[in-house]
C-alpha cells in the first residue's frame, strides 16, 4: 500500500493550486500571483514550494538559472486524498454524515442534488 502524503496547509494548497494552474512555475511566478490578492514574502513562497517539494507534491527541474517546479500529481488526486482524509478522520470513513450535514447545513440547490443523485446514479 502506497505511503499517504502530509495533508496540504491552507498556505500549500493556495500554492499548488497555483502550480497546477500554470502547470510549470518558478517561486516568482507564484510569490507575484499571491501577490495580486495579499503581501507575502518572497522567501516565505520559496520556503513553502521548498516544503512542497519535501513532501512529495512538487518536482523541480532547473532551467537556466531559475528552478522550475510542476506538480508530482494531479490536482484531482491531491483533492481525492484530501476527502478521503478529511472523511476519515472527521465522520470515521462514511461519507453519509457529509452528505447529509451538506444538505442539512449548506443549503444546497436543487440542481447541486439534481447533479449529486445524477454522478450516484452513474457510480453504481
Amino acid at each position: 500500500m502506497r505511503k499517504r502524503k502530509p495533508i496540504l496547509t491552507e498556505q500549500e494548497l493556495e500554492i499548488m493550486k497555483i502550480v497546477w494552474e500554470l502547470e510549470r512555475a518558478t517561486v516568482r511566478d507564484v510569490y507575484e500571483t499571491i501577490l495580486k490578492q495579499r503581501r507575502i514574502a518572497y522567501t516565505t513562497v520559496m520556503t513553502m514550494m521548498k516544503i512542497l517539494e519535501g513532501k512529495g507534491y512538487l518536482k523541480k527541474t532547473q532551467e537556466d538559472r531559475a528552478y522550475l517546479y510542476r506538480p508530482a500529481e494531479p490536482k484531482q488526486n491531491v483533492i481525492r486524498g484530501m476527502v478521503a482524509e478529511f472523511i476519515n478522520r472527521v465522520f470515521n470513513g462514511s461519507a453519509e454524515p457529509l452528505l447529509v450535514h451538506l444538505v442539512a447545513e449548506e443549503g444546497l440547490t436543487e440542481k447541486e442534488l439534481a447533479e449529486i443523485a445524477k454522478i450516484a446514479r452513474r457510480e453504481k
